[in-house]
C-alpha cells in the first residue's frame, strides 16, 4: 500500500527553499557535513555533562562542567536544527513517512523532556557541589538516560537513509 505524505510536507518539499537546496551544487552537501559536525560537537558536550552526572570526572565541579558544556551543547543543537531542517525540507514528503525518522523525532522529544526535568529538579541540587562530593542518585540516572537517548537519536539519524 502506498502512503501519501500530508500536504504540508509535500508543500515544504515543493517550496522554492527546498528546491534551492536540492538544485544547488553545494547547499545539500554543506548541510549534510554541517549536520555531522554539529552532531559531533553536540555528542561531545552531552557526553561531558552526562558522564559528569553519572559520576565520572569527579575531580571537577559539576556546576562548572554543566555551565561550560551546556553552552557548547546549545550551540551545537542549534546547528543540528538548522542543518537538519535543510536536509528535511529537500525530501520532506519522503522523510516524514520514514519510521526511523519518526522514532528519531520521538527520541529527540524524550531527550528534551529529560533536559527539562534535569534543569528543573536536579541541576539546582548539583550546581553548587564541590569537586569529589557525591552527586544525588537522580543525577546519575538522568546522565545515563541522557547518554542512551542521544546515542539512539544519532543512530537513528545515521539509519534513516536505509529505510
Amino acid at each position: 500500500m502506498d502512503h501519501a505524505a500530508p500536504a504540508i510536507f509535500v508543500a515544504i518539499e515543493q517550496s522554492a527553499y527546498a528546491a534551492a537546496i536540492r538544485q544547488s551544487l553545494w547547499l545539500y552537501p554543506l548541510a549534510n557535513v554541517g549536520h555531522i559536525v554539529s552532531l559531533f560537537c553536540f555528542a561531545g558536550a552531552i557526553a561531558v555533562m552526562d558522564l559528569r552526572m553519572a559520576g565520572a570526572l569527579a575531580a571537577t565541579s559539576p556546576g562548572h562542567v554543566l555551565h561550560i558544556a551546556r553552552r557548547a551543547a546549545v550551540a551545537a543543537f542549534i546547528g543540528l536544527a538548522v542543518t537538519g531542517s535543510m536536509l528535511f525540507a529537500a525530501e520532506a514528503s519522503h522523510v516524514v513517512l520514514n519510521p526511523v525518522f519518526q522514532i528519531k523525532l520521538g527520541l529527540i522529544a524524550l531527550g528534551l523532556a529529560n533536559v527539562a526535568y534535569f534543569e528543573i529538579f536536579i541541576a539546582p541540587k548539583v550546581r553548587k557541589l564541590k569537586p569529589l562530593k557525591p552527586l544525588p542518585p537522580q543525577a546519575r540516572r538522568a546522565g545515563i538516560l541522557s547518554l542512551i537517548i542521544w546515542l539512539a537519536v544519532a543512530a537513528c539519524g545515521r539509519t534513516i537513509a536505509y529505510f
